[in-house]
């Protein structure tokens, strides 16, 4: 796949940034999300892939009067350096060599330099820490109130405003109005008489609403300010004249005034915003998580603000409740009959010589696509094959199609979004004879993915202290991997989801508690060779021990993804006796669940093919 020539694009660029509205501009920082610092983004929000080529779920660009540099995480070193040009510097994060993007400006900008973003694009921690390394360093950085990319991009695509998902109570199990009285309760314990809720999942699992508007994330575009006694929802478009819309938030009805709901125009939240901040009493507080924009945390005065890491929201709709927690089930096992009816019909299909990466991927959302409920896929379908499988967040195009071979590993990492859950899951499988090598690396990877799943952590404990529990077995043969090893996991919302997550890298974790559900996803990549990957999704759930040491209680996970580990990839003697007795117990669940299932719905061939990968394995065969 050749990359975009961006020599042109960056040389128009680099005009925007000398005429610039905001004054001449020495470099121009192009951050991967939108104004609402979402990871998974619509196409008009796409300007770091405009500038660059680059279309990975993370990095930052960086352009200056001479240079333009990227800077990404080790799931895209390998596809960011394919679709770069030579005008780019790639930089690898977390390596030891690689600047931090404020070390790297520092040293290749001209003294007294001015910095420029746009501030709706930026999350305030962001902006607070580099404007102070860069001010220390005797440069500035402007907010530029227009954005020099969309100055250029001559064919920027128009934001979506797709019709909207109501959502009742069999499948939220909270009615929007409780989570507003929630709301206001946590508002009252910190003295807040506003709050600014802006991330696109926030505002749809507070109002039980889902939407269209950003690929793969059943999310709208959307604000809302809260008050003590007021409503304020920040949407456009005809969606709002929809009439099953309007009856779920009472619009044509008489609620009680404090759940009355103001719908406003979705441009219009930084003059509401100001307007609000205008009118406010001396002691009167406005509550907006850090996370935000730069834009509408400034639009706060100071003396009126209340920052906080995250929203209440960020950390209620983290926490399961029942209801979602049987629904996340209900969707896990209709994701695992789809996968078991695509893994036999890819045994019956691979010898032919006829299916690929992309025509791999589609079966599986064909699969999908049959189960009740299924509203989309919740991210593009990594379908990789040998050497691909060694890209982690690789997706085929028919540039890059692989022919899928009895003689290569095949990873895929798929998943879906029903009604009443996100699924997401990884399988690595080889339908010939694995080589000695290929077996024991993945068999440290699911000794890894084990001793995660089966641990047992005191409440109150953050996910990054689990991480190395993965790697343990990988280190101790001098192996490892570049990414994370969990993530956090909406309930059909996005599949990533803060504000917890098991990672070696550092950031604003939250402990872990009953009812968040994660992903347990350690790998090993060898470049031009293949990659494996292994991935459940798990609940937090209390464990029963010995002791209660201080009476804290203890944490576990349970197993919510239920498909087969392919036991022809394992080298058992590798495995302590522990181990295989989990695995048999996690087949045992797969063979019970599942199989119910695939017999209700008549899908024989597909039970047969799990009745037989789902056979106990013991240390003698």
């Amino acid at each position: 796949m050749a990359p975009k020539v961006t020599t042109e694009i960056l040389r128009q660029l680099r005009v925007a940034m000398r005429s610039s509205l905001s004054g001449s501009l020495q470099a121009y920082i192009v951050p991967s999300g939108d104004a609402h610092q979402s990871e998974y983004i619509a196409p008009c929000d796409c300007r770091r892939e405009f500038i660059s080529g680059f279309d990975g779920s993370a990095g930052t660009a960086i352009v200056t009067e001479e240079g333009a540099a990227m800077w990404t995480d080790g799931r895209y070193f390998l596809q960011a350096a394919q679709q770069m040009d030579s005008n780019w510097s790639l930089m690898k994060m977390g390596l030891k060599d690689t600047p931090t993007q404020e070390d790297w400006l520092i040293s290749v900008l001209p003294d007294s330099s001015r910095v420029g973003v746009d501030p709706f694009i930026i999350q305030t921690d962001q902006w607070k820490s580099l404007s102070l390394a860069l001010k220390n360093s005797g440069h500035h950085l402007v907010p530029v109130q227009e954005n020099l990319i969309d100055s250029i991009w001559a064919q920027r695509p128009t934001r979506p405003c797709r019709p909207l998902i109501t959502l009742g109570l069999n499948y939220t199990g909270l009615s929007w109005k409780a989570k507003i009285e929630s709301l206001r309760a946590k508002m009252a314990e910190k003295k807040a008489s506003w709050i600014v809720l802006t991330g696109l999942d926030e505002v749809a699992w507070l109002f039980n609403l889902r939407g269209l508007d950003v690929e793969y994330n059943p999310v709208f575009f959307a604000y809302a300010i809260i008050g003590s006694s007021t409503i304020r929802l920040f949407i456009s478009g005809e969606r709002v004249a929809d009439p099953g819309f309007r009856e779920h938030l009472l619009l044509d009805s008489s609620p009680p005034p404090e759940f009355l709901v103001q719908l406003e125009p979705y441009e219009s939240i930084l003059a509401t915003l100001q307007g609000i901040c205008s009118g406010l009493a001396a002691k009167e507080k406005v509550w907006i998580s850090d996370k935000a924009s730069y834009a509408l945390t400034e639009a706060i005065p100071k003396t009126h603000r209340l920052l906080s890491q995250y929203s209440p929201i960020c950390l209620a709709k983290a926490v399961k409740n029942p209801v979602e927690t049987e629904g996340m089930r209900r969707a896990h096992v209709k994701d695992a009959v789809a996968l078991c009816e695509l893994f036999n019909w890819l045994e019956k299909e691979i010898p032919k010589g006829t299916v690929t990466e992309i025509s791999a991927a589609d079966k599986a959302e064909e699969f999908r696509r049959q189960q009740v409920d299924f509203v989309e896929l919740s991210f593009a379908t990594i379908s990789s094959s040998g050497p691909n499988a060694a890209i982690i967040h690789y997706k085929p195009v028919p540039e890059t199609n692989r022919q899928l071979s009895a003689n290569e590993i095949f990873l895929l990492d798929s998943g879906a979004q029903f009604k009443d859950g996100t699924t997401d899951v990884t399988r690595t499988l080889h339908f010939g004879t694995p080589t000695d090598y290929e077996k024991e690396c993945f068999t440290y990877v699911l000794q890894g993915h084990i001793a995660v799943s089966s641990a047992v952590f005191p409440n109150g404990t953050k996910g990054h202290l689990l991480d190395s529990f993965a790697r343990a077995a990988l280190w101790d043969t001098g192996l490892d991997y570049l990414h994370g090893t969990g993530h956090g996991v909406g309930s059909f919302l996005n599949v990533h989801e803060g504000p917890c997550g098991i990672s070696y890298k550092t950031f604003a974790d939250e402990p872990l508690e009953a009812g968040m559900v994660l992903s347990d996803e350690p790998g090993y990549y060898e470049d031009g060779s293949f990659g494996i990957r292994i991935e459940n999704l798990v609940l937090v759930v209390p464990a029963k021990t010995k002791y209660n040491f201080r009476d804290r209680g203890s944490l576990t996970f349970q197993p919510i993804t239920l498909v087969p580990i392919q036991a022809k990839m394992i080298n058992i003697q590798l495995l302590t006796q522990a181990e295989v007795d989990w695995l048999n117990e996690y087949h045992r669940q797969c063979r019970e669940v599942v199989g119910a299932e695939l017999e209700k719905q008549g899908r024989n061939e597909a039970l047969q093919w799990l009745i037989r990968e789902t056979q106990p394995i013991s240390k003698g065969n």
